[in-house]
């Protein structure tokens, strides 16, 4: 499989980067290194080494170790066209970015512009804007490199943020599997995104209190304030919309279910 094209390099967490390796493996694409997160942001880094087992140890990098030295020396001497990033959970430096022939792509789930950052669901449902998943090349800025393939998500008025991003895993893979033939055959478009369009959101952007807090005197309508809620609703109950009553503070969230009777 080295001779091959396209050699590629692996980096991914989370269930969706499962789902990508094994299609990937389906197609007879085995990658020649594998980068996976260290405790505690790994949650999936064991199965994806047991799905390269195939891959000698020096070719598995934990961590930040792909940043080192010795890493890097690694990924060069690789003669990578891509690297495929899934949810991987650290930033690739401009020396890692220039390192494989054609660009590190990375499977985002926002429909870009829009959403580029953290917590996309929960972003998207409180400023209304697109919901998608985008698979995309890696540029300095935060998510904002060419677009190669994306596509958007219908939201449900019962849809919240955890909901939300159940389905755009899914829809991740389906974009990723839509657009890997034309990857691997050369047979692509990147079409440049407008620096200045569309949202970028930081991690502690959505622990402000303005987002979080609900003040029980506040006005404000029932549309506005169950989109917060469905929007806060996620699997982290930090991540909660909450109110506070004689110095203690109560989180929210909502189960919302489509009345069939």
């Amino acid at each position: 499989m080295a001779d091959t094209f396209p050699r590629i390099a692996f980096a991914g967490d989370r269930d969706i980067a499962l789902w990508v390796l094994e299609y990937l493996l389906s197609k007879d694409v085995q990658p020649l290194a594998l980068l996976v997160s260290d405790p505690p942001k790994a949650s999936h880094a064991q199965d994806l080494k047991q799905m390269c087992s195939f891959l000698p140890s020096n070719k598995v990098l934990t961590g930040k170790m792909f940043r080192e030295q010795e890493g890097i020396e690694l990924l060069s001497r690789l003669n990578l066209d891509f690297i495929v990033g899934i949810h991987f959970p650290y930033i690739f430096p401009q020396e890692i970015l220039s390192l494989p022939r054609y660009g590190v792509l990375n499977l985002h789930p926002a429909y870009l512009p829009y959403n580029r950052g953290w917590h996309t669901p929960s972003w998207a449902l409180l400023e209304q804007t697109p919901v998608g998943a985008t698979l995309h090349f890696m540029a300095v800025g935060v998510d904002t490199g060419d677009i190669i393939h994306q596509k958007q998500l219908p939201v449900s008025p019962g849809d919240t943020a955890h909901t939300l991003y159940q389905k755009l895993k899914q829809l991740e893979l389906e974009v990723f599997q839509e657009a890997w033939p034309h990857i691997a055959n050369q047979h692509y478009t990147r079409f440049p995104q407008d620096p200045r369009a569309g949202t970028t959101h930081k991690r502690q952007e959505l622990f402000l209190p303005d987002i979080q807090c609900i003040q029980l005197d506040e006005r404000v309508t029932a549309d506005n304030l169950i989109r917060r809620l469905r929007a806060l609703t996620t699997n982290e109950w930090a991540e909660a919309a909450y109110y506070e009553v004689d110095g203690k503070r109560y989180r929210i969230q909502v189960v919302i279910q489509e009345d069939t009777t």
